[in-house]
């Protein structure tokens, strides 16, 4: 039998063989992608910051001028000073050479001040912009992107550095077209000395070049099959290093399996890094001897021309300062399109995320129906199978449900209740059958006027991290009419005399991970998340299990508020404790995603189906039987 700290050692060799095809397909690409990639970063720049992007791009290209004319402007300096003759006349004849280069030195050290200071103005704008683009993908996919395969792994990728990609590509972008410039001024320098020079010069950058690529792609490749230990360790490190799991870690002492499991994911992370790094070393080595060994050819090269007369002293001269000049400037440029193929990969793990998140994203009818007030909703042998899973969640359901009814859902944990209360709201799309609004079908009517009619209390709400006030209003942002209507929803959840005894009351901070916040007990943000839902003026109001952390005073006065509503609004109401259900118009019973029995609370007791049995046995709990 396997030993749990052992299972994570296994998936994560399978996980790296699941990834690896895919992962040597993406390095292939990249490189021809490449174009379009920097491309995109630019777009993306010129709408962040159009000046900002121009400037910079300009400043850049007239520092490459500079650094141009500085070059031939030296070549001249050296020539005039050491060509034969007295040395006051070679001295007054590089005169104005150095008065020139002294003037190209200046500018070019204001255009590189002038550089940074549009470069820094740039990239929060970029960077905000990029980032913004990724949250608008991810509020906007439907609920069933985050069950379909791989689609998490490529939001950590996307998000990660895909985000800082897309500034990277642009600096990077504009400074190799900086280094381009100076390897052609130092190439026409050493052209205008010999021909053979700058050919020489380029064989020998080859090497180099081929080595910082190639360990870039062993770098990707690594990063790549290591996103599923990163996200796992995030995990561990949000269990052992916060406080909302601080109680239970040491309730059930599990510090001990928590480090077990941290050191299972780091061991198998050290040894891949371990592996990347001598692979990178074996290639960068490798570049590296090819590269001096071509470089030693080139200065060879250089000596023979000298030696067989074909070049000049003070050409030769002029020679080394070029070649010293090109092989700076080659050095940069490679490293600059090494950058660039690294920070390409991510960028496109972003736009490829950009791109499957639009593909799951709906884009709705062309003319949506604007829906008025439903008479009734029907869902016509509605099918839902989640993506992992073989048995369908819910199987050929058909129900009504008529306006002004409270109705309820009903069945043992996995029957498929939650799961269809979102597929009414139409927060999920069903695989096959109907939803229909009066006689239109969901789909066709617009979706945020379709979301606006209905109103939830869902079983895992979130705790947001804002005031207490602004806890209720997110159930309807658009309501705007001071503290009265606030108030009137927490009455109606039980909550307002739990908000008034808060430290500042409706302005109390509900977070103690900053200075002042405060904390609420599963009871209390229930509370909370009851109000939510009342707050919004809605058609329909579905209550997931909103009870179910409730002392019984509470939980009296909840549903007293939800009886409250009957006839006038409608209300679904999810919920095992079937006491709570007695007064609904219509009860359906669902069992293993299928509609199992329907029918009032007399109905379905006198039936003595699931229902009954269940109802029985809680019965238990408050006889003496």
């Amino acid at each position: 039998m396997k030993r749990v700290s052992d299972i994570p050692k296994l998936r994560s060799a399978w996980w790296e063989v699941g990834l690896q095809a895919s992962v040597d397909a993406g390095i292939a690409g990249v490189a021809k992608a490449l174009p379009r990639l920097i491309a995109t970063a630019f777009r993306r720049a010129m709408a962040a910051d159009r000046a900002g992007t121009i400037a910079t791009i300009g400043i850049t290209v007239t520092a490459g001028v500079m650094a141009t004319l500085g070059l031939l402007t030296t070549q001249r300096v050296l020539i005039a000073v050491l060509s034969q003759g007295p040395t006051v006349e070679r001295v007054e004849a590089a005169v104005p050479a150095l008065l020139t280069l002294v003037v190209l030195t200046a500018v070019r050290g204001a255009l590189g001040i002038a550089s940074g200071w549009t470069q820094t103005r740039l990239e929060p704008r970029l960077r905000q912009q990029a980032e913004r683009s990724l949250f608008e993908a991810t509020t906007a996919v439907p609920l069933s992107a985050y069950d379909s395969e791989g689609f998490t792994d490529e939001l950590e990728r996307g998000s990660g550095r895909g985000v800082d990609a897309v500034w990277n590509v642009v600096r990077h972008a504009i400074n190799l077209m900086a280094g381009v410039i100076g390897v052609i001024a130092a190439g026409a320098a050493l052209a205008i000395l010999h021909p053979l020079l700058p050919a020489a010069l380029l064989a020998a950058s080859v090497p180099e070049a081929w080595s910082a690529l190639r360990a870039g792609g062993q770098r990707y490749r690594e990063y790549l099959l290591g996103s599923i230990r990163r996200r796992r360790v995030w995990i561990l490190t949000e269990l052992m290093a916060r406080r909302g799991s601080a109680a239970e870690l040491r309730a059930y002492h599990l510090r001990d399996f928590l480090l077990r499991q941290y050191d299972v994911v780091m061991d198998a992370e050290t040894a891949a890094q371990l592996r990347l790094a001598r692979a990178v070393t074996a290639t960068t080595t490798t570049g590296a001897i090819i590269t001096g060994v071509c470089n030693a050819g080139v200065y060879g090269l250089l000596a023979g021309l000298l030696v067989t007369g074909h070049l000049p002293l003070a050409a030769a001269a002029t020679a080394v300062v070029a070649l010293q000049s090109a092989r700076n400037s080659l050095h940069v440029a490679t490293i600059y399109i090494n950058e660039l193929y690294a920070d390409g990969r991510h960028l496109r793990d972003l736009e490829e995320f950009l791109t499957r998140a639009r593909r799951l994203t709906p884009s709705g009818p062309a003319e949506p129906l604007m829906p008025p007030p439903f008479r009734t909703l029907r869902l016509d042998a509605v099918t839902l199978t989640y993506a992992d899973r073989d048995r369908p969640a819910v199987d050929g359901v058909s129900l009504t449900i008529q306006a002004g009814q409270t109705v309820a859902f009903v069945g043992e944990n996995g029957s498929g209740k939650t799961t269809l209360a979102a597929v009414l709201m139409g927060l999920r799309t069903p695989d096959r059958g109907t939803v229909w609004w009066d006689e239109h079908r969901l789909p066709d009517l617009d979706a945020g006027a379709v979301r606006a009619a209905f109103s939830a209390v869902t079983q895992d709400h979130w705790q947001w991290p804002f005031t207490a006030e602004t806890n209720i209003r997110l159930g309807d942002l658009s309501v705007d009419g001071g503290r009265d209507p606030v108030e009137a929803a927490a009455r109606a959840a039980v909550a307002h005399e739990m908000i008034l005894d808060l430290p500042h009351g409706y302005a109390t901070l509900l977070d103690r991970s900053f200075e002042g916040g405060q904390d609420l007990s599963g009871g209390q943000w229930q509370r909370l998340a009851a109000a939510r839902g009342f707050f919004r003026d809605a058609d329909l109001l579905i209550m997931d299990e909103p009870s179910s952390a409730l002392d019984a005073r509470a939980e009296a006065a909840l549903f007293a508020s939800v009886r409250a509503r009957h006839g006038a609004k409608t209300t679904v109401l999810i919920t095992h404790r079937l006491a709570n259900v007695r007064h609904a118009d219509v009860i359906f019973v669902l069992h293993e995603g299928r509609l199992v029995d329907q029918g009032t609370h007399a109905e379905l007791i006198a039936g003595g189906g699931l229902y009954k049995t269940w109802y029985d046995l809680q019965k238990i709990g408050y006889t003496d039987a």
